[in-house]
């Protein structure tokens, strides 16, 4: 009976990695390279002069600007030219194909090649790319892009610095205008104490699977196990929102269909994780093989894929990047604690007692 379990759980495990490869794409996270964390701060401070209707903010842990555009007219972003780039109005979203931010703001690391039409010299060509009033771009002008610190972080790392304020230019008819903010380099957290804190917490779940699994507190053990995951599997479904969240997604709707589009692994690895915990709380059959099982995804698919955030002060949620280590490291505790422990009582259930003498 074990062995068959286990061989399905082989067989499921690969078919998800298989799935995972198969369906992995630079889109498949948010937009295209959205950061699992970064230690550059991206703010914006506002609209100058600031316009009814026109607003902005920073989404995907800065890695992108947020425009959206209800005056009722067309606005322009300008490229890094003075060349017309964006044009967002009542009609949709459009982009100027002779303009290289067009091209070069694809990636966050603006290493695309231009193509021979990129000419900011020409008259704007400009193509349709979205309906609604909002856009979100990389703009190199909010961000760091340079692979070495600056002289000033390096000569004292342990201190925030300001790395510059930025200036992104918008066309409002004939109008100037400006998108301002400032970017900051913030010290990173001590990445060794976090991932100490979940050794040792996993460490200590997975000792649970000692106790014998026929006796009380064996049995005490496994509905505390289905309780961990519970709270591990909560814990993944609210990070993978506030990743959503962070991204740009807005009410339900929204949340939902990024959810779908870009962090499916980890909110259906919460929330098998939830079904398995409230699987081993009911005593069921075969509740160590799910625990096994479910804490495995949980910590694979919600936790190693986030751990980021343990060495990176800021965090892709829009909440204080403590709160999401913290989430982080619940997940990645009760997913590999689960396991360690499901594993140790399955083995246990397949060891023959000795015969007396």
């Amino acid at each position: 009976m074990i062995r068959t379990l286990l061989t399905r759980a082989g067989l499921v495990a690969a078919g998800v990695l298989t799935a995972t490869l198969a369906t992995a794409t630079p889109a498949a996270a948010h937009g295209a390279d959205a950061p699992d964390g970064t230690d550059y701060r991206t703010t914006v401070s506002g609209i100058t002069p600031a316009r009814d209707g026109l607003s902005v903010r920073v989404v995907e842990a800065g890695a992108r600007l947020e425009l959206t555009n209800r005056t009722g007219r067309p606005v322009e972003v300008i490229g890094y030219s003075g060349e017309p780039y964006l044009r967002i109005g009542p009609d949709g979203v459009f982009e100027n194909a002779h303009s290289p931010a067009t091209y070069l703001n694809r990636t966050i690391a603006g290493e695309t090649t231009l193509p021979p039409e990129a000419d900011p010299a020409a008259a704007p060509s400009w193509r349709r790319v979205a309906d609604g009033p909002s856009v979100r771009w990389h703009d190199q002008r909010a961000l760091y892009r340079e692979s070495a610190p600056p002289s000033a972080v390096r000569a004292a790392p342990e201190r925030e610095h300001r790395i510059r304020d930025w200036a992104v230019p918008l066309r409002d008819g004939a109008d100037p205008v400006e998108i301002r903010g400032a970017l900051d380099w913030v010290p990173p957290p001590d990445a060794y104490t976090w991932w100490a804190i979940a050794t040792v917490g996993l460490l200590a779940v997975g000792a649970v699977g000692l106790l014998a699994a026929g006796s009380v507190p064996g049995a005490r053990a496994l509905a505390g196990l289905g309780a961990l995951l519970v709270a591990g599997g909560a814990a993944a479904v609210v990070y993978t929102v506030g990743r959503e969240l962070d991204a740009g997604a807005q009410g339900v709707g929204g949340v939902l269909l990024g959810l779908l589009g870009g962090q499916i692994w980890a909110l259906l690895t919460g929330l098998g994780a939830i079904g398995a915990g409230g699987y081993a709380l009911a005593r069921r059959p075969a509740a160590d093989f799910a625990v096994a099982l479910a804490g495995a995804c949980l910590a694979l698919f919600a936790g190693v894929a986030n751990a980021a955030v343990f060495a990176r002060s800021v965090a892709p949620v829009p909440w204080p990047a403590t709160s999401a280590r913290v989430l982080v490291a619940i997940v990645l505790i009760a997913g590999a604690g689960a396991t360690a422990a499901g594993v140790l009582r399955l083995h246990a259930a397949r060891t023959p007692t000795a015969t007396r003498v």
